[in-house]
């Protein structure tokens, strides 16, 4: 088959399925993978919708098993003949690799099994990271250091892989409607009366997060920037999905002492 073909995890809801729909849409071979296929009753609704089911080929992939990552790889080569583009969604899912199997089993996921097929396309590697990837936020220290190593470790990987002819980007969405924020399980009311100390400053840091979700941007909209990187001129290593994400991120990276930064956040327990 001569569609070029791109994998993409963490297809099941919000950026992920938008991302499939779109690539599918742009007449690429769309390998929409999840952990749970038993939950792609949405995304296989959208394709119908969109008319695009015949190139969407929907499949189980877990990204913290290495062998679930093989296998599928390896699959989806010998069925279309190559892989021209990876995206890599399932971010909660890949941070896992690098906690349970350490930075070795990562390096050898990447290498293995995506940069091996991607070299002989040339092909590209995506990430959807967040602008908690670039700024940390409060009361999400764990969050935003593992964003934060997801930029590193791309911002590292990328001259690297261009001696290959691999692109390498990540895209740094802000405040998305989807089902991110409502995945998180917490009981906001509880958290609170838990926090002690910081209960005041965690009560206005959700009423500041509540107010920025009320104005989200768009799941697709924000895929929008996502297929664009697979399908679209050569990205840039790293790309905002809104101008909201774009003025944000931009603080971060004129402020040299931090300070700007900080004084951003802090109004927001204040």
């Amino acid at each position: 088959m001569s569609e070029r073909t791109v994998l993409i995890t963490g297809t099941s809801t919000g950026i992920g399925l938008e991302v499939a729909v779109g690539c599918a849409r742009a007449g690429w071979r769309t390998v929409a993978t999840m952990r749970d296929v038993s939950r792609a009753a949405r995304l296989r609704a959208a394709v119908e919708a969109a008319d695009v089911a015949d190139l969407v080929d929907v499949r189980q992939l877990d990204v913290v098993d290495q062998a679930s990552v093989t296998a599928a790889v390896a699959d989806v080569v010998d069925r279309y003949g190559r892989l021209d583009a990876v995206v890599n969604n399932a971010g909660a899912g890949h941070l896992g690799t690098l906690e349970q199997e350490g930075v070795d089993a990562v390096r050898a996921v990447m290498e293995v099994n995506f940069f091996g097929v991607l070299r002989a396309s040339r092909g590209r590697l995506v990430t959807v990271s967040s602008v908690g990837g670039v700024i940390g936020q409060p009361f999400n220290e764990a969050y935003c250091a593992a964003k934060f190593a997801v930029e590193g470790f791309m911002e590292s990987l990328t001259p690297v892989a261009a001696t290959v002819g691999v692109t390498v980007s990540v895209v740094e969405p802000g405040a998305v409607a989807s089902e991110f924020v409502a995945n998180v399980g917490i009981d906001r009311d509880a958290a609170v009366a838990d926090a002690g100390a910081y209960g005041p400053g965690l009560r206005a840091y959700l009423r500041r997060t509540a107010g920025a979700f009320a104005a989200a941007q768009s799941a697709a909209d924000a895929a929008a920037v996502v297929v664009d990187a697979v399908t679209g001129a050569t990205p840039p290593p790293r790309l905002q999905t809104s101008a909201q994400a774009r003025q944000f991120v931009g603080t971060k990276l004129a402020d040299l002492d931090g300070t700007a930064v900080t004084t951003t956040t802090g109004a927001w327990i204040a």
